[in-house]
């Protein structure tokens, strides 16, 4: 059984290449990981069909099983994403009208002031991770949302909290990011996400209300590492920058390439094997782990012609950097939305990368820690 190691310094510094490898060597491979060695699918019709295979579900780790959070906040951490079957459907469908492709749309003219006034507070050397591509999804989900200005800062807060992975603090925020969601559900606004939502209140608990609030605006932090990968796959393609300035209708079709050839997401969430299961010939044991390697069904040749080429008309759609089926990502096309608006709008500046962008050595993410880029005048 072919096994791609994931402490390998040559796999965490070169993905690509290592799940291209593993996808040859077959369907299923082994990933070796401390702690939690897991099944993996390497080829892109296979992952769809497994994505919808009900015998496979998730069992996230849950915030639940934080430690030092007071018991009367322990009914608000079981979210969505943790969830599969009826409940994770119903609240799904309640929550589905609000992040449909044209209320993303929509909400474009709200995201572009947002953008703007980041890029004219930098500074001519500014590290557009830290400065842009961090803050901005949480700054537009909070308009989304409707958290008031006075209390956009402690959500950013508890955002950086959250993608620390620091346990201890992340108990002690939970009781503020709780109070928070409850407060912004009481203010009751009669526009927006939440107005949709409440809407719905009829078939949703309050607790439940609230839970899948603080989940939306916690988990809005996505397009960050997309756009801070974006602009540094891009700006080192000058035929592609003058293609996408000159016709900025490419855009949408250009951020599903994105996606496809340097999207953030290297393996899904894994699915846990409800029963002993024959995948495609290899016997994976009921409660074995099991996820897809997006970043060998990405750039899979029976699906995408030339796939370790880049190109910006190439139409990627079928991309799973998203997922695919009942937990495909919800808010995907507002991330789609804001990683178009803010590369439109950092492709009318005079800006150059200054140095090598600075990539975090994790075997399940492709991001950056460090962008750093110069302003012209």
């Amino acid at each position: 059984m072919y096994e791609v190691d994931l402490t390998d310094p040559a796999v965490i510094a070169d993905p690509f290449t290592a799940y291209s490898r593993a996808r040859d060597a077959g369907p299923v491979v082994r990933l070796s990981i401390p702690g939690m060695p897991m099944w993996a699918l390497t080829r892109h019709d296979d992952a769809r069909a497994f994505l919808t295979d009900p015998r496979f579900a998730i069992r996230a780790a849950s915030f639940a099983g934080i430690p030092g959070v007071p018991d009367e906040y322990q009914p608000y951490l079981r979210t969505m994403s943790e969830m599969d079957g009826p409940d994770h459907l119903r609240l799904r469908r309640l929550a589905a009208p609000a992040f449909t492709a044209r209320r993303a749309q929509d909400f474009r003219a709200s995201i572009e002031p947002v953008v703007d006034k980041l890029l004219a507070g930098l500074p001519p050397e500014p590290d557009l991770l830290r400065d842009v591509a961090k803050p901005l999804p949480m700054l537009v989900i909070c308009e989304l949302v409707g958290i008031p200005e006075a209390d956009r800062g402690d959500w950013v807060e508890w955002g950086a909290i959250i993608a620390s992975g620091d346990v201890r603090r992340l108990g002690e925020a939970i009781p503020g990011i709780v109070e928070g969601a409850k407060s912004v559900v009481a203010a009751r606004p009669d526009t927006g996400l939440l107005a949709d939502l409440i809407r719905a209140e009829d078939r949703m608990t309050d607790t439940e209300l609230v839970t899948l609030v603080w989940h939306i605006v916690l988990a809005g932090q996505t397009p960050a590492n997309l756009i801070a990968n974006a602009v540094a796959e891009l700006w080192t393609r000058p035929a592609d920058l003058a293609e996408l300035r000159a016709d900025r209708s490419l855009l949408p079709g250009a951020v599903d390439e994105l996606m496809r050839w340097c999207g953030p997401q290297l393996l899904t969430v894994p699915r846990f094997a409800a029963e002993d299961v024959d995948l495609h010939g290899v016997v994976v044991e009921a409660g074995e782990p099991v996820t897809v390697a997006i970043a060998a069904t990405n750039r899979d040749p029976e699906v995408f012609a030339d796939p370790d080429r880049f190109d910006v008309r190439r139409g990627a759609a079928t991309q799973l950097g998203f997922g695919h089926g009942p937990h495909f990502c919800l808010g995907a096309a507002h991330a789609r939305v804001q990683t178009e608006v803010a590369l439109a709008a950092l492709l009318g500046r005079d800006l150059v990368l200054a140095g090598e962008p600075v990539r975090a050595p994790d075997p399940g993410t492709w991001r950056l820690t460090e962008l750093a880029v110069r302003l012209g005048v």
